[in-house]
């Protein structure tokens, strides 16, 4: 339930923004950064995201932002959530939180899909990539988000940005992240693309249609911004080289007979799709997707010590950081480190 939530005081928000009648409230299991609830009324199913009580890192857990993009994407029937509105007004509830309609589909947890036919996998794998050559085929100034991030130099800001992430948060002594810190901003690659950036663009974060590979909504725009798309395509390819843990890792499931498709069937089909010609360097992208991911596990340890994490299973993550920052430096010396 959500226990965590202040109802004598979210109730007459709710009834003021979306109706009035009785409350019911659970919180989703997982999440990492924004905890999040299914909240259902007389009026209908709606979601509640909520940036963690107590201090938060600079520019992190920035529900607003979450807000703005998906506000600015629903009308051009882009598959987010209905936006309902935003309270910035931390004493209703304790922090700054947003409404938005829940999305009725399936969640797919497992990326292997062991349930489902060879056809049935490539179907969805098909509907993930074509959602995400879609998103970063919007005109971020024709939808009203021309100032939503920095335009290029994409890489280049990231870098410092989770470096900066990285040590406001830093609670060890890791050789391989110094070694990232220092070899990545001077190997960036060019950027001549900016489009809108999810962040953390991984099939757990869609959900797609009852009985058909369609995706219905893209979740979880907590790291968005504006950016080089290959950051997000090259983030999703990192599954394909990650270990099968009932989860995104799909390392030594795809080709064959899986229906699963290969890493090189899905750059030729997001190629296709955005009129590259191919994605060269993968390596350099990899150790650079990992680095951040390291950054962000190493926020996450620091709020499993402050004792505001938001999910239980934070802890398990925080212990990641070293695995994360040494296949960071296996990719950056196999880039040429």
């Amino acid at each position: 339930m959500g226990a965590d939530l202040d109802l004598a005081r979210l109730t007459p928000w709710l009834a003021a923004t979306v109706g009035a009648g009785p409350v019911e409230i659970a919180r989703y299991p997982g999440g990492q950064s924004n905890p999040t609830y299914r909240v259902d009324l007389p009026a209908g199913s709606f979601v509640l995201r909520r940036k963690p009580f107590g201090p938060l890192l600079p520019s992190a857990h920035a529900v607003e932002r979450e807000f703005a993009l998906i506000s600015a994407l629903h009308p051009t029937g882009f598959p987010v959530p209905k936006p309902i509105a935003l309270c910035e007004d931390a004493e209703v509830i304790g922090a700054p939180f947003y409404l938005m309609e829940r999305v009725a589909g399936r969640t797919i947890w497992d990326a292997s899909m062991p349930e489902m036919t060879r056809a049935e996998r490539r179907a969805h794998y098909d509907g993930m990539i074509d959602a995400l050559a879609a998103l970063h085929a919007i005109d971020p100034v024709a939808v009203g988000l021309s100032d939503y991030g920095k335009p290029g130099n994409y890489f280049e800001r990231q870098v410092a940005r989770w470096t900066r992430q990285y040590r406001a948060s830093q609670t060890d002594d890791l050789p391989d992240v110094e070694r990232l810190i220092e070899w990545l901003p001077c190997t960036v690659p060019a950027q001549d693309r900016t489009a809108i950036v999810h962040g953390d663009y991984r099939i757990d974060n869609l959900i797609f249609a009852e009985g058909e590979p369609r995706v219905v909504a893209v979740l979880d725009w907590e790291l968005s911004t504006l950016g080089d798309p290959l950051a997000d395509f090259t983030y999703l390819l990192m599954n394909w080289g990650t270990e099968p843990d009932g989860r995104s890792g799909i390392k030594g499931l795809a080709g064959g007979d899986s229906g699963i498709p290969t890493i090189e069937e899905v750059v030729a089909r997001y190629c296709a799709a955005t009129g590259r010609d191919d994605v060269p360097k993968l390596e350099w992208y990899f150790a650079y997707n990992l680095f951040r991911l390291t950054g962000i596990v190493q926020g996450i340890k620091q709020r499993v010590r402050d004792g505001n994490a938001a999910s239980a299973q934070a802890a398990a993550m925080a212990e990641r950081v070293p695995m994360l920052a040494a296949m960071a430096w296996d990719f950056a010396r196999k880039a040429g480190a």
